[in-house]
């Protein structure tokens, strides 16, 4: 015998608040949405815009690099690599594999040895930049690019600023360091010519001028 269909339950169904099941799908998928956009910044938690929207278009930043104050206009999207390379003709840092792999592009920020094709320009603003350009200001070479050179530390010397400043960043806090834990310290860094050999005695050579301080 077919089972009667209970109207009066469907009736009490519909009267809780007149809620169907596609509309509370409905309103839990937007407020999942409002609360990963309130997480990100975008909307505050009223549910309005938190502040202004930067980009697409170009906006002005302000950079410190190498000492100096730049100020730029750049699209938001565009990395600190591109913006070094084609708004500030420092060139140094190279454009090779462009996903934080190869270490050709790195700098030193706030200390710290960084690969800039995964940075941000506009977020790099207030941070202390050094780029290879930036160890020679007068046209001598700092201890690690010398040392490089008298330990035969490159061949392209496509990767080489990269090494030079990953060593620098890396001898800063660890000065006397041996050939084992400078290879793991430039874990980081690529050379396809194969020249480790040459950047780990280099990267000590650099460590034992001055008192042991690069």
């Amino acid at each position: 015998m077919a089972k009667r269909k209970d109207k009066s339950k469907d009736k009490k169904d519909a009267g809780r608040g007149n809620l169907s099941r596609r509309d509370f799908l409905r309103g839990t998928g937007a407020a999942v949405s409002a609360s990963v956009l309130v997480g990100e910044g975008l909307l505050n938690a009223q549910g309005q815009p938190a502040g202004k929207v930067l980009g697409p278009g170009a906006v002005p930043i302000t950079l410190r690099i190498n000492g100096q104050l730049q100020k730029l206009t750049v699209e938001p999207r565009v990395t600190l690599l591109d913006t070094l390379r084609n708004d500030l003709n420092l060139t140094g840092a190279k454009k090779v594999c462009d996903r934080s792999t190869c270490g050709a592009c790195t700098v030193i920020v706030d200390g710290k040895a960084m690969y800039a094709c995964s940075i941000l320009a506009i977020d790099a603003q207030g941070r202390e930049i050094t780029t290879i350009e930036g160890l020679a200001p007068e046209g001598k070479l700092h201890e690690v690019s010398a040392a490089f050179v008298e330990h035969d530390a490159q061949q392209c010397g496509f990767c080489t600023p990269g090494f030079v400043m990953a060593c620098k960043a890396y001898l800063d806090k660890t000065p006397n360091p041996t050939e084992a834990q400078v290879n793991r310290a430039l874990g980081g860094n690529l050379c396809r010519c194969g020249t480790y050999m040459g950047v780990r005695k280099a990267a000590v050579a650099a460590a034992q001028m001055k008192g042991g301080r690069a």
